[in-house]
């Protein structure tokens, strides 16, 4: 009787940690979801920028910028680092990086197999 239990408990353990990982994903795409962020999450896979730099990368207004890397920073996605006065932001992870990268290869099959407008 006991087995019984521990294997239904390790299933359900199992199938919580899938849960909160696929809830985890959700949450990381519904962030790139957004056109300013992934803009950001785009330059910063090229090298770490500070907001002066990402402002003028992505013609987004100073304080959109700020709001959208603090959320991305509250979200583990980007790490800072201090350079004198600067902030100096960067991808946490290599696999966010391929991740930016494969989003906007789908978008380019996605434009490329559109019929031309007219």
């Amino acid at each position: 009787m006991d087995n019984r239990v521990q294997v239904a408990t390790a299933g359900h353990s199992h199938q919580r940690a899938d849960g909160e990982r696929l809830d985890t994903a959700a949450a990381i795409l519904a962030l790139l979801a957004d056109r300013t962020r992934l803009a950001l999450l785009e330059h910063l896979g090229h090298g770490e920028a500070d907001v002066t730099t990402l402002v003028e990368a992505t013609g987004a207004a100073r304080p959109s910028v700020s709001q959208h890397l603090a959320k991305l920073r509250l979200a583990g996605l980007v790490a800072t680092r201090r350079d004198g006065r600067r902030v100096v932001y960067s991808l946490r992870h290599g696999h966010l990086r391929r991740l930016v990268d494969e989003a906007l290869n789908v978008a380019d099959h996605q434009l490329g197999s559109l019929p031309p407008h007219d």
